[in-house]
């Protein structure tokens, strides 16, 4: 099964476009990864990005959104669902990964969300003098 029909299969599941109104879990998630990808900051970065890329988006059958779009969606939209399809394509392409990983390391590798990371040094004012 491909990768969008099992992102479509866990839509389905947590019923997340349900009360959507043309902006899909699917262009959302495409928004999420633009936003990764591209190091934007902030939520205007990724809707003028999306927005200059629309021949693109439509290509991947995704859609461009305004701000407050992208902000309600990130609010209200399960968490679990994007969850669940981190782990389909961990399963899809483990083996990938791992024969990679083995051939250039020959110890362990871990991977490490740092994002609590760089929240912490804007939060705590300890955080910026203890580096």
């Amino acid at each position: 099964m491909g990768c969008k029909l099992e992102f479509q299969h866990l839509v389905n599941k947590h019923q997340s476009d349900k009360a959507s109104k043309g902006f899909s879990s699917w262009s959302q998630f495409i928004a999420m990864l633009f936003c990764q990808l591209t190091g934007a900051e902030s939520l205007r970065e990724i809707s003028d990005g999306l927005f200059s890329s629309l021949g693109k988006l439509n290509h991947i059958g995704a859609k461009a959104a305004c701000r407050s779009t992208l902000s309600y969606a990130n609010q209200n939209r399960p968490y679990k669902l994007y969850e669940d399809f981190y782990h389909v394509l961990l399963d899809k392409f483990r083996h990938e990964i791992q024969g990679r990983l083995s051939e250039r390391f020959t110890k362990p590798v871990y991977s490490l969300d740092s994002t609590t990371i760089s929240l912490c040094l804007r939060l705590f004012e300890w955080a910026e003098k203890a580096e």
